[in-house]
């Protein structure tokens, strides 16, 4: 490029922003291979969307209007239909009948497990579609911040490798490819929604209560999911379907009661992901390394974090807190589940399949993972457990269920470690599960003895609680 030429290109801004426009476009022409576009196909694959003819007739027509009206705002409606498209796949809805069936059961076996009280709002079924319509919104927040992360590092790789004769025409086309490239995000979240609407069994099968409103506390099934769950396994369906309905109403008992629980986990997960900060120099790198003939290259990227740099200090802080509350909920509802659930037969196997589930990733890993970074650990749920088990050994279910009154009666991540010092702090040290029969026990010995056991208030001075 001639001296000439360089002091003359900030006139050429609006030739350039055109260019840029012209090169859009042709990667927007619903899908027509041409010499300087890209096969719809391929798009598709790289944006990790389904490749069906519907779906990507969606998705140019979504990335076109990003384009002809472009914005600095996200829009959302489009992860909203996306995610119903996907849901709408033509499988099976399921029969609601045996849910409808195993809820008042279970809700009478969970009496008799836990303190909670049953929710005021009727448990009940959904489609597909439905779970999507009603948990959507909860998945739109948790992915915003990280959403204006990407968006924010793609714009700064981009204005730091872009030739100096083309950054008056880039100022020009941010709104544009900040358009599109929401566009891009908010069609992966609807298509990642609405595939997790084909594994989900319940509304609390994620972890968290995604559904919230009038109507929407109580707890729900999804019978295409819990039948997809059932199908293979060595169990009776009915006893399967009766099982999940007694975690889901565990849960929905747990988050109703915890009135402060719903919004202390989404809040910790946002703000856990307004922290993520993206690695602009792997994205250049990547810019450089991805083969054009195989650009899925970007979607495997993305999902498997590597766009993500190690987590700061803080977020390792964070990090650990969401973690140990998520498995304190997990573990909870789990040490209920099998208290309640006991008179199932094969309750124990369906147990471990759903702990297998879990372990081996099941829908509540691949959302957090793929929204955070998140990670839950079977070893923690198995602590956590262990935990609530335990303080019910000590004292009764009353004094268990009572920690869910306020976050700071929690077992925290230390005492997960060393339940020794949660029982110390409850005052539970020197209790000792069955302790009334082993003080019978131990008189009986002193009786074949041919000794008496101390009254109480005898000489040790020790009495005998009551």
């Amino acid at each position: 490029m001639s001296e000439s030429d360089h002091d003359n290109s900030g006139g050429r801004g609006p030739e350039d922003f055109e260019e840029l426009q012209r090169i859009l476009r042709e990667m927007l022409q619903g899908g027509r291979a041409g010499a300087n576009g890209m096969d719809a196909e391929q798009f598709a694959k790289a944006a990790g969307i389904p490749v069906d003819p519907k779906t990507l007739q969606g998705l140019f027509s979504t990335l076109q209007g990003a384009m002809q009206h472009p914005t600095d705002e996200i829009d959302w409606s489009t992860a909203r239909r996306t995610a119903i498209e996907v849901a709408s796949d033509g499988a099976p809805a399921g029969d609601p009948a045996p849910a409808m069936r195993a809820f008042p059961v279970a809700a009478l076996w969970l009496d008799e497990a836990t303190e909670l009280g049953p929710t005021p709002d009727a448990p009940r079924t959904l489609t597909r579609i439905e779970w999507v319509q009603q948990s959507v919104d909860t998945w739109i927040s948790l992915a915003e911040p990280v959403a204006e992360s990407i968006t924010g590092a793609l714009m700064n790789a981009l204005q730091s490798q872009m030739p100096e004769e083309l950054s008056d025409a880039l100022q020009g086309a941010t709104p544009v490819l900040r358009s599109v490239g929401g566009a891009l995000f908010a069609v992966q979240l609807g298509t990642i929604v609405g595939r997790l609407s084909g594994e989900v069994v319940s509304a609390g099968d994620i972890g968290i209560p995604l559904l919230s409103g009038p109507g929407r506390e109580g707890g729900a099934l999804l019978p295409s999911g819990v039948a997809a769950f059932a199908d293979g396994l060595d169990q009776d369906a009915e006893a399967v379907t009766l099982y999940l309905a007694v975690r889901e109403l565990a849960h929905a008992r747990l988050f109703r009661h915890s009135k402060w629980l719903r919004l202390h986990l989404l809040t910790a997960i946002t703000d856990y992901a307004r922290g993520i900060r993206i690695d602009t120099d792997r994205i250049e790198e990547m810019a450089r390394d991805i083969d054009p003939q195989h650009p899925e290259q970007i979607q495997e990227l993305i999902s498997n974090g590597a766009l993500i740099p190690p987590k700061t200090e803080a977020q390792e802080a964070a990090h650990a807190r969401l973690e140990t509350m998520l498995a304190l909920i997990e573990g909870w509802v789990d040490v209920v589940t099998a208290e309640a659930a006991k008179r199932i037969p094969g309750a124990d196997a369906i147990a471990e399949m759903v702990r297998r589930r879990r372990a081996t990733g099941g829908p509540a890993e691949h959302a957090f993972s793929a929204l955070a970074g998140l990670e839950l650990r079977p070893r923690r749920l198995r602590d956590a457990a262990a935990v609530w088990r335990l303080v019910a050994e000590r004292s009764d279910a009353a004094t268990r269920d009572g920690l869910w009154a306020h976050p700071d009666l929690l077992p925290t991540a230390e005492e997960l470690d060393h339940p020794a010092r949660l029982l110390e702090r409850l005052g539970l040290a020197g209790a000792a599960p069955d302790a009334e029969a082993d003080e019978f026990d131990a008189a009986l010995a002193q009786l074949l003895d041919g000794e008496l056991p101390p009254h109480e208030g005898g000489e040790d001075g020790q009495g005998r609680s009551a």
